[in-house]
């Protein structure tokens, strides 16, 4: 059974780091990488296959050749060539934008597109370092504005203190931001619509402040506050441990010590893998292991129907379906 593995895209921007360049191995003495997109359908930025008889191929190609046999039948029906997810790191050396992401109806009625529903799990964090989810009292529309007006909106938000495997679902409509010190994997719609809310005074490559969505935020704001914005689970040692079970995506961590199978062929779905750390193989059907470390990503096929991980000497994966 053949598993695909992707090119990843590096992405530079105002507040990215150094950490990604050396948890994925790549050769880089770059600073400035904020993300890299491990498998993307997104316009502009669609993942390319990396190696075996498809190199080459972009994901859109990829579905298109192999269709259902690919993503799904459900998946493909529902979404076609367009690929439903999309999987980033992410590396805060500084604090990024307060932001909101409208959800479905409102993305499709202003720009034809998806809304971004989306989940972090927190990789690694520096000592003390936060990150902002939610409303930490009742807000209105028109409070918010005025909030944004006098740059007081971050002392309206809840902020976390984050470590190491922290998980945080966020709907479209939940305001937030990534903190200085966060490193994190990301899974979201396929969706590039973000409305930045406030920026901490920065400025743009060009020396000029970057532009707000004050009044688009506002309607796609869910101004609801909830007493705990984390996502509490419990790791199952050696077993797998269901994450985010929503419309949009299932996610889970399965952590292997020792040499395991997953029956995945009532699914309907490709399953995406991204190795959070340590190392091992991973093959489908019994075809030939695929060896994968901490930093890399693989897609398996919808139409296997048995994961086989054999680690080496353990391996930790947070695992992304369509249910």
């Amino acid at each position: 059974m053949q598993l695909y593995r992707f090119d990843p895209i590096l992405k530079s921007t105002l507040w990215g780091g150094s950490r990604i360049a050396a948890y994925k191995g790549l050769e880089s003495d770059r600073n400035d990488i904020g993300e890299s997109w491990e498998l993307s359908g997104v316009a502009g930025s669609e993942s390319v296959v990396s190696d075996g008889p498809c190199a080459g191929l972009t994901l859109s190609e990829l579905i298109e050749r192999r269709g259902e046999g690919l993503v799904g039948r459900r998946v493909y029906e529902r979404f076609g060539t367009e690929f439903p997810l999309l999987v980033k790191f992410i590396d805060a050396r500084r604090d990024l934008s307060i932001q909101v992401h409208p959800n479905d109806e409102l993305a499709r009625r202003r720009h034809n597109a998806r809304g971004k529903t989306e989940m972090w799990y927190v990789i690694d964090a520096d000592e003390g370092a936060r990150l902002y989810s939610g409303f930490d009292r009742p807000v209105t529309p028109d409070q918010y504005e005025r909030s944004v007006a006098d740059e007081s909106i971050a002392s309206l938000l809840r902020s976390h203190e984050v470590h190491r495997g922290d998980l945080f679902f966020l709907p479209a409509g939940r305001v937030h931001s990534i903190g200085a010190g966060v490193f994190v994997a990301e899974i979201q719609q396929t969706s590039d619509i973000t409305y930045r809310i406030y920026d901490f005074g920065r400025l743009g490559a060009d020396g000029k402040p970057r532009e707000l969505h004050t009044e688009l935020a506002r309607e796609a704001i869910d101004y609801t506050v909830l007493p705990d914005y984390r996502t509490r689970y419990t790791p199952t040692a050696d077993g797998v441990t269901t994450l985010i079970d929503c419309p949009c995506f299932t996610t889970s961590l399965c952590t292997a010590e020792r040499p395991m199978r997953r029956d995945i062929g009532a699914y309907d779905s490709f399953v995406v893998l991204v190795c959070l750390d340590g190392a091992g193989g991973i093959s489908a059907d019994g075809g030939t292991p695929y060896p994968l470390r901490a930093g890399q990503t693989l897609l398996v096929p919808a139409e296997a129907k048995g994961l086989y991980i054999e680690p080496d000497p353990h391996i930790r994966l947070l695992t992304a379906r369509i249910r």
